[in-house]
């Protein structure tokens, strides 16, 4: 989820639309697809290799009590943007798949497009309210309509590196940690000797799992309500972007440059950081390298400001809106947001489902690590601001950081250009 996205090209949305509207009226006069032996036939859509063994489990339990149905998956790469661009590609030809996965930041633009039915009756009959993070719920909400039931969230956490840590005789991380603590013992790491090419922590201009987080913990804001404004130049703003800066300047973390050409999870999975910030989607990752086995953990995101800091995100399951097989579809995305589905994708330890009840399955999914430092708290996480055009702004914006993370130019300055362009493009 944390990748740069692309945003939806000119030709998307409005013809989109249209060949979302026209799309029932497409092949077989609208009637549903069907197998051989006479079966709906459904597809879902998805871009993770990693969760099609959970999906797959998911798909045969439900089948199991709905033998009428035949459900197979379509992965599409999400890198490069090639997910979204088959996905538009697809809705204008009236093939899109019945199901999808949407994240929060398209879910406008492809509302605004007519491709993602309206699923109001779904949430009501899952009680989204009462069962899901306002959070999921809201940011598939547009205009009173859900067009979408929340799948699974990502969080923040610290983990760090135990073998580094016992070499340095420094004190692991523990759950009640502060922001100082992290600049405290980085300094006391990088006292204690590091190996060449080791490095007590990592500062990257990364706004989902870095600096939103310590934005809003300083009370600190980057889109007001109706989304007209960006709130760069407040001082409260720019204190949670400095705090990581304050890092890089102090010699704490490789430079913003250096980590644009080695990423931190590349750097963390080699031995070569001691602490690094990560999202719950980087589980699998690290718990699959054995250079790193038996010698990780993770605490909660430690607090600034006197706050616990995160960001929540997460997908959605959609319903395309030109789909054949409308009632059939509705029922298998509704099932998806069932105790029972969510606890399948829960137990395989890929993301934490979306339900409350269910979010302790990832926690408990691995023992020998600290994954409840993902869910505890989750409930008072803040989303992720989006906006139409998302993924220009968020480029915008890390463009702009890279010259103050660098040192070039202050980032009061770099702020004050940041909100010139910044609000001219919400303007658009």
């Amino acid at each position: 989820m944390k990748k740069n996205l692309k945003k939806l090209t000119a030709l998307g949305l409005a013809t989109v639309m249209c060949a979302a509207l026209l799309a029932g009226c497409k092949g077989n006069d609208g009637q549903e697809t069907e197998t051989a032996d006479g079966k709906t036939q459904l597809t879902i859509g998805i871009w993770d290799e990693k969760q099609r063994p959970a999906l797959e489990t998911m798909i045969e339990t439900y089948t199991e009590t709905h033998d009428n149905v035949e459900i197979s998956i379509q992965t599409t790469p999400y890198k490069g943007g090639e997910y979204w661009t088959k996905l538009e590609a697809a809705a204008t030809g009236g093939t899109a798949p019945d199901i999808f996965w949407i994240n929060v930041l398209h879910a406008e633009d492809y509302y605004e497009g007519g491709i993602l039915k309206d699923l109001s009756g779904a949430a009501e009959e899952l009680d989204l309210d009462a069962n899901f993070p306002e959070a999921l719920i809201s940011a598939y909400n547009m205009d009173g309509k859900q067009i979408a039931i929340p799948k699974d969230f990502d969080t923040n956490a610290l983990w760090y590196n135990k073998e580094i840590f016992d070499k340095a005789g420094v004190d692991y991380p523990t759950d009640d940690w502060t922001y100082e603590d992290i600049v405290n013992t980085a300094r006391e790491l990088k006292e204690a000797g590091m190996d060449d090419g080791v490095w007590p922590f990592a500062c990257p201009v990364d706004f989902q799992t870095w600096y939103y987080p310590t934005v809003y913990a300083a009370g600190g804001w980057i889109l007001n309500e109706d989304k007209t404004e960006t709130g760069y130049e407040d001082p409260k703003t720019q204190e949670g972007i400095q705090c990581w800066i304050d890092m890089v300047d102090e010699g704490l973390s490789p430079t913003a440059a250096s980590l644009s050409e080695t990423t931190v999870d590349t750097l963390f999975g080699g031995g070569q950081l001691a602490m690094v910030l990560a999202g719950s989607y980087m589980t699998p990752e690290y718990m699959s390298n054995d250079a790193l086995d038996g010698k990780i953990d993770l605490v909660e995101f430690p607090e600034f400001n006197g706050v616990e800091p995160n960001i929540i995100n997460g997908l959605g399951y959609a319903v395309y809106e030109g789909t054949k097989n409308e009632e059939a579809a509705i029922e298998f995305a509704t099932w998806l947001g069932s105790s029972e589905a969510m606890k399948i994708q829960g137990e395989s330890g890929t993301v934490i489902s979306a339900r409350n009840d269910t979010q302790h399955y990832f926690a408990e999914s691995i023992t020998e690590v600290n994954l409840a430092a993902y869910t505890n708290h989750a409930d008072v996480a803040n989303p992720l601001p989006v906006c139409k055009g998302a993924a220009e702004l968020y480029d915008l914006e890390a463009n702009k950081l890279k010259v103050a993370y660098a040192g070039e130019q202050s980032l009061a300055d770099i702020c004050k250009e940041l909100k010139i362009e910044a609000d001219a493009l919400l303007a658009k």
